[in-house]
């Protein structure tokens, strides 16, 4: 008996395309320039600790220059930090942004909020939104996924006791491999924020569920207070945020409205000389038209309503019949193109025009000599004899149509006749242009300049104009 082996499918699972070189614009409501997300990370009381039942004290993210974790013990000074946090900073930033009308969003650590029922009900009363930042201020890094799904459902449900509904937004931080898959699994949320990856939210596919994915910030935080390199004086804070404010404010003035996360934490940014760049910062913003300063649900909201997800069938995604099926003739009668191109690492990349024609070339390119002549004696002549047939295939039919060759005088007709039987002696393979970027005369006109050409030349030339004939093609079919 013989077995067959069944190769593996290359695939890539990272996403460096994104909304890809056109970008929508957010339109954004009233016609704002820019979006600016405050978040605030409520983590006081979730954080490591041998009284929450962990095994160490906690490292991150505090004033504690080189802190690391005491196993076994508790950290006074570290607790300290973080009761300052709950104590005067969440109170001193309450005021900051309740004064000027300035929702947030909270990244709540539900462990966290039940030990602070104050500042809960501060956060309601001000309208602000309570998403969830996971059940504890811990490292998911190593936790397997039966554990870290337990625990997303077991802060589900704590989180509407005590806020008194459910989070719609979620955002663990100090999370896993299996995190965002996990979080959209839930089906419940508006939105998750564990990725850094673009200015604009985006919807991701997990399954048959469209998840809104809002892109969270990094560098735009105050946690760069407590990490090197990062900022020392309120000002530096004010100044990036400054920057980084300009240069979105600027993009949505020409059209392109963009949205500036910016992550705050009450133990670090709600210290007197650090809140003073925050507050310098809003000063700023608050001066200029056309300033949206939403929650993360609103632009939750705003985003479903106005781009809303659309799937199509994506490339990188298909079996392999299908693959070849459907892109098989993009390079003319020469299937084994889309075959080959089919094994490469393929990824959401490809999932674009430009994308998979880049995959398709590949495989045309290191074919052979013979195999690259060979696609190019599968094209038909121009205006030829399988034309007046009615025999060419429907992308051939359909891009001489385009440049009128399909109603030349008899006259227009024997010129191309003579043309294609004098280029073809010479080289070897018939006369092949992109005839959609061409008219009829701008046709004739280089057939006649590269019939002089010598072979080796004119070879490149046809070759290249395969590539953009299959661009073009892919073009009509893929985003």
């Amino acid at each position: 008996m013989i077995l067959k082996v069944r190769k593996t499918v290359n695939r890539y699972p990272r996403d460096f395309r994104g909304h890809g070189p056109d970008a929508p614009d957010a339109r954004w409501p009233g016609g704002a320039k820019i979006a600016v997300s405050i978040v605030l990370n409520y983590e006081e009381g979730g954080e490591n600790n041998l009284l929450h039942g962990d095994a160490q004290s906690e490292a991150f993210l505090s004033d504690i220059a080189g802190a690391a974790p005491w196993p076994g013990m508790r950290h006074w000074n570290m607790e300290s930090i973080y009761d300052y946090g709950a104590r005067a900073g969440f109170w001193r930033l309450h005021r900051l942004f309740t004064e000027r009308g300035i929702p947030v969003t909270i990244y709540g650590v539900t462990s966290a909020l039940a030990r602070n029922p104050e500042q809960v009900a501060a956060m309601k009363a001000a309208g602000w939104e309570i998403a969830s930042h996971g059940l504890k201020w811990v490292d998911h890094r190593d936790m397997p996924p039966e554990e870290e799904a337990r625990q997303i459902a077991e802060s589900f449900r704590l989180h509407a006791e005590v806020v008194g509904e459910p989070p719609q937004g979620w955002y663990t931080g100090r999370c896993s491999m299996n995190t965002v898959r996990l979080t959209a699994q839930t089906r419940k949320l508006a939105w998750i924020s564990d990725t850094y990856d673009d200015d604009l939210p985006y919807w991701m596919e997990v399954g048959d569920h469209d998840q809104l994915v809002i892109p969270y910030t990094l560098e735009a935080n105050d946690m760069r207070f407590a990490t090197a390199p990062g900022y020392i004086t309120g000002d530096q804070f004010f100044t990036y945020l400054k920057d980084s404010f300009d240069t979105l404010y600027a993009e949505g003035c020409d059209g392109r409205a963009k949205m500036f996360s910016i992550g705050l934490h009450n133990r670090l940014i709600g210290r007197p000389g650090k809140v003073a760049g925050l507050r310098k910062f809003l000063d700023y913003a608050q001066g200029f038209d056309g300033v949206w300063f939403p929650r993360r649900i609103d632009i939750a909201r705003h985003w479903a309503a106005t781009h809303p997800h659309s799937r199509f069938e994506r490339p990188s995604q298909m079996t392999r019949d299908r693959f070849v099926d459907r892109f098989g003739s993009i390079f003319e009668h020469s299937p084994w193109i889309a075959e080959r191109a089919f094994d490469l690492e393929l990824g959401p990349a490809h999932d674009s025009a430009t994308g998979l024609h880049n995959a398709l070339a590949r495989v045309f390119r290191s074919a052979s000599a013979e195999e690259r002549l060979g696609v190019l004696r599968a094209h038909p002549d121009l205006a030829g004899k399988l034309a007046a047939a009615r025999r060419l295939t429907p992308e051939s039919t359909a891009e001489q149509a385009s440049a009128a060759l399909d109603i030349l005088t008899d006259a227009e007709r024997s010129a191309f006749q003579g043309l294609n039987a004098d280029y073809v002696a010479k080289h070897g393979f018939p006369f092949i242009i992109a005839v959609r970027d061409n008219t009829k005369d701008s046709i004739l006109q280089a057939f006649r300049t590269r019939i002089a050409q010598d072979t080796a030349s004119e070879f490149a030339t046809a070759c290249a104009q395969v590539e953009r004939i299959a661009h073009l093609r892919l073009k009509d079919i893929l985003p």
